[in-house]
């Protein structure tokens, strides 16, 4: 049982993020392409590399830093709201007080909890609009439920994922409130949003990376 996850797993946990970005960015730019741009998947291949780039010596770096530089990279690739919105969620999740070295289920949760605060800040989209939010808010909520009824990480991020998957589900009911697919109205129906599919890939990713790091 993992109780605790430290640097490696930490970077593995975006390591298996970034693949799941990597395998499934066709169809994320097959999605983004109903009702915006069509480069989501594009960008999230951009936020893939960023999300690998790991300190040489990580060890010299805290938990907390380490977030907060991979969301600033994030941030940096200019790929328009989505990477903002990830990357301001990634260095959000540094905002809390986290040990140095290692953090436990509610460390995670409260870790998790401060990324979505963060990106609240930066969007007013709620779940039901049709965007990224529509998985990370049940993603975050799951993990803390769950959390807070002692169940270890890889529980957590296990229905972390499941409610990010759910919610990604969802949205191919929903119609767009923001954005470019917003003026198309009812043609948006009937597909997942990609925002909200790459917030489920992630989150897949996080689950993978803390089950395959053998803690």
């Amino acid at each position: 049982m993992t109780v605790t996850i430290g640097k490696t797993e930490l970077q593995n946990m975006f390591a298996q993020a970034a693949a799941q970005l990597r395998s499934e960015n066709r169809r994320l730019s097959e999605l983004d392409s109903i009702g915006g741009d069509g480069d989501h998947g594009t960008t999230m291949l951009r936020a893939a590399e960023q999300m690998e780039a790991w300190p040489r010596e990580p060890e010299d770096e805290s938990l907390a830093a380490l977030l907060k530089a991979v969301g600033w990279r994030v941030l940096s690739i200019d790929g328009g709201a989505s990477s903002s919105l990830l990357g301001t969620f990634f260095s959000g999740m540094g905002d809390v007080a986290l040990s140095r070295d290692s953090m436990d289920a509610t460390q995670l949760a409260q870790s998790l909890q401060a990324g979505l605060h963060a990106v609240g800040r930066q969007t007013k989209a709620k779940p039901g609009d049709k965007t990224m939010m529509d998985a990370l808010s049940p993603a975050i909520a799951a993990a803390s439920a769950a959390a807070e009824a002692g169940k270890a990480v890889p529980k957590v991020l296990q229905e972390a994922a499941a409610a990010a998957q759910s919610g990604a589900e969802s949205t191919r009911n929903l119609v767009a409130r923001y954005g470019r697919a917003r003026s198309l109205g009812e043609r948006t129906r009937g597909h997942p949003d990609a925002g909200a599919t790459s917030i489920a890939l992630i989150f897949k990713g996080f689950r993978e990376g803390v089950n395959n790091a053998g803690s």
